[in-house]
């Protein structure tokens, strides 16, 4: 049987890029993926893929800064399936490139509220969820931005920064559970933000969605043993190893 059969994962930005690949990746692994996006055309070409390969999915159209609707989320969840045993947290926002005294700040706020405060929401609505399954994975999509520090990448950097944060605080107050957290830098893929951070970029040089996605999967196969918070794709190593205890 396939190493997901019978888990239920979330996705979030599951319509396009790594979120879509992620998504497939878990369906034929014989997960149940609850797909979250703003674009139902892409959630319903989602749903259409992952119905051609023999898996099966829940379309959820959401605006991710629509807190109150991720708590509605936790609810429904809760109902139908009792559990959930993956959260892949991959929606995230750049936010365009500026100096940091030139970003509007409505902008500023969304790309925060997106890429921090959207997955503390989650973590809030979902923490019950994933403690009630047998084995659980929550896994957040991070960025090498948020050690690097580059010029006009501050809005996106912090963000990135925050979210490791809040990761790693999460998995701390996990540490004694069976929710395992890991931190997933994706490295360099063609992706809509990458070509919209790079617009000069030859897209036939950067590796496919798919490349991370198939690393997310088997992060989210609770067979695989996880070797610390941060797990790097392009090297496919842990940068940070755990101790033993």
């Amino acid at each position: 049987m396939p190493p997901l059969t019978n888990r239920i994962a979330l996705v979030t930005g599951a319509s396009r890029g790594i979120g879509r690949h992620t998504a497939l990746a878990l369906a034929e692994q014989g997960a149940h993926v609850i797909a979250v996006a703003r674009t139902v055309g892409g959630l319903e070409e989602l749903d259409d893929e992952i119905k051609n390969r023999g898996g099966s999915a829940t379309l959820v159209p959401m605006d991710l800064t629509d807190y109150a609707a991720i708590d509605r989320l936790g609810a429904e969840i809760d109902k139908r399936f009792g559990r959930l045993d993956t959260l892949v947290a991959n929606a995230g926002m750049l936010g365009g490139l500026s100096p940091l005294g030139h970003y509007d700040p409505k902008t500023f706020e969304r790309v925060m509220a997106v890429n921090v405060t959207a997955n503390w929401r989650l973590i809030r609505s979902l923490d019950p969820l994933l403690r009630a399954s047998e084995s659980a994975r929550a896994i957040f999509l991070s960025s090498g931005a948020a050690h690097s520090c580059k010029p006009y990448w501050g809005a996106y950097a912090m963000s990135k920064a925050a979210l490791e944060a809040l990761a790693g605080t999460y998995a701390a107050e996990c540490a004694n559970t069976k929710i395992g957290v890991v931190i997933v830098n994706p490295g360099v893929a063609r992706t809509a933000m990458r070509a919209q951070a790079m617009p000069g970029e030859d897209p036939a040089t950067i590796a496919d969605p798919s490349v991370p996605a198939a690393a997310i999967a088997r992060l989210a196969d609770p067979a695989t043993t996880l070797g610390g918070m941060i797990y790097d794709v392009a090297t496919g190593k842990f940068l940070n190893p755990r101790k033993p205890a």
